[in-house]
């Protein structure tokens, strides 16, 4: 922030601005609370049952935190719709050109305030879990929206809203934030400013995340070759006599997963009995799994049931989500990830030990983050009717089993290859990150006028 103040020039005079957390703003500027400056509504009290095809546009909180947030054009961006109904029952929730509309909850803090505001002329409804702003005086949207996305502003929110897992953000919260309003001249160059400033480094990073895609798809690539071709390119094949597998060298074998395992596939520990005891066994739910695959220590939940040893994983075990958002992913518990000594497993994964002298788990663990994989889980998802993947069908999966000292051999080669290109993509993202913590700073030292940039 240090350097983006410097480089451009500064106000010539500032006043304190009575915030505590905004600091000095330009002499000239004005400060008013958020409810003298926008009227506040609901938007509208459905589910995602009426959301349709056709109809008339809808925003809901899911688009705001994942795909449209800062500003939404509907001639660019896709959105379900609602029952033209609703532009007669419940008109108080269809949006103007240039309103904001806040997601209501958040499940981190750092989400709490995300917001689009509408940049199109298309009759837009407000859906679920949203809060409509609408500005009563004369004030320039797109100022307005980097405004709320600047740190100062969200950092008011994130100190008020009330929650542990679910955050609230609610009207209350939104009327006694302060926003600052330069004059109109100001505000237009401003935004203007910051358009063109954020767009160009908005740019950067979709070009570093498709830089970042490629990797992953290579690495996609190392795996297959790992789990259907081994180290020889060249080796005679056969037939695996699996369509969706195809050939795979002539001295390897395809085994369903129930022959494979020590004992059977089994269900977790149910969420009875939960709560926290140094002296029990740690509950491990899929959530305390990264996107890395690693197991977090946030969580501190404990399972006082008496059998618990049932349910304790071991170095090396697989554990397969059986339904909900994350069905058919896969975790391999390494007690390398433990803290403390004992860990048991929920309800909603399956646990698979392997045979070691069949096959490594870090070998069927590899095969599970394959392409091979997916077609699998494609296949079953083609004959079920929910996305369900049970201890029976997980059972039936068919998986490559080269001999065990050639799987350590691949392996090796894997993890040597692959490490490159995580490098290469860790690389990636702390550039991405850098450029995220630069465009924070740019908008919140031009919207809060620590930088004059016209």
């Amino acid at each position: 922030m240090v350097e983006v103040e410097n480089s451009i020039q500064k106000y010539s005079a500032y006043k304190d601005s009575g915030v505590e957390w905004l600091g000095d703003i330009p002499e000239h500027w004005e400060v008013k609370k958020f409810k003298f400056v926008l009227n506040q509504s609901k938007g509208l009290t459905i589910t995602k049952q009426n959301l349709i095809t056709d109809g008339v546009f809808c925003v809901n909180y899911g688009e705001i935190h994942s795909k449209y947030g800062f500003g939404l054009d509907t001639t660019k961006h896709k959105l379900k719709c609602v029952d033209e109904e609703y532009l007669i029952t419940d008109s108080n929730s269809l949006l103007n050109k240039g309103d904001f509309v806040f997601a209501d909850t958040s499940e981190d803090i750092e989400g709490s305030g995300n917001f689009t505001h509408l940049r199109s002329s298309d009759k837009t409804f407000a859906g679920y879990h949203t809060i409509i702003a609408r500005p009563k005086i004369e004030i320039k949207s797109l100022f307005l929206a980097f405004v709320f996305d600047s740190t100062s502003f969200r950092n008011q929110i994130r100190k008020r809203v009330k929650g542990v897992k679910v955050y609230s953000i609610t009207q209350s919260v939104l009327k006694e934030t302060t926003v600052w309003i330069p004059p109109q001249k100001e505000q237009t160059a401003i935004a203007q400013f910051l358009d063109d400033k954020t767009t160009k480094i908005d740019e950067a990073i979709t070009i570093k995340k498709r830089q970042i895609s490629l990797l992953k798809e290579r690495k996609q690539i190392l795996i297959h070759k790992a789990v259907t071709q081994g180290l020889n390119p060249t080796i005679k094949l056969k037939d695996s006599g699996v369509e969706w597998i195809g050939e795979i060298p002539e001295h390897w074998e395809v085994k369903k997963l129930k022959y494979i395992i020590n004992g059977r596939l089994r269900y977790g520990a149910n969420e009875s009995g939960i709560d926290y005891d140094i002296n029990l066994p740690r509950y491990v739910r899929i959530t305390d799994f990264g996107m890395d695959g690693k197991l977090s220590e946030n969580n501190k939940l404990s399972l006082s049931w008496k059998n618990g040893g049932d349910y304790l994983l071991r170095d090396g075990d697989i554990l397969f989500a059986r339904s909900g958002a994350t069905v058919g992913k896969t975790y391999q518990f390494k007690t390398s990830m433990s803290v403390e000594k004992d860990y048991c497993y929920a309800g909603y994964l399956i646990k698979a030990e392997t045979n070691e002298g069949i096959i490594s788990s870090d070998f069927l663990y590899l095969y599970t983050n394959s392409e091979l994989f997916n077609k699998w889980k494609d296949s079953i998802f083609i004959k079920a009717t929910i996305e369900n993947i049970g201890a029976d069908k997980y059972s039936q999966l068919f998986v490559i089993v080269p001999p065990i000292k050639e799987q350590k051999e691949i392996l090796l080669k894997y993890h040597t290859d692959s490490q490159k290109i995580e490098t290469a993509i860790g690389l990636k993202q702390q550039e991405i990150g850098k450029l995220k913590e630069y465009k924070s700073s740019l908008i919140n030292s031009a919207v809060t006028g620590k930088i004059k940039v016209f």
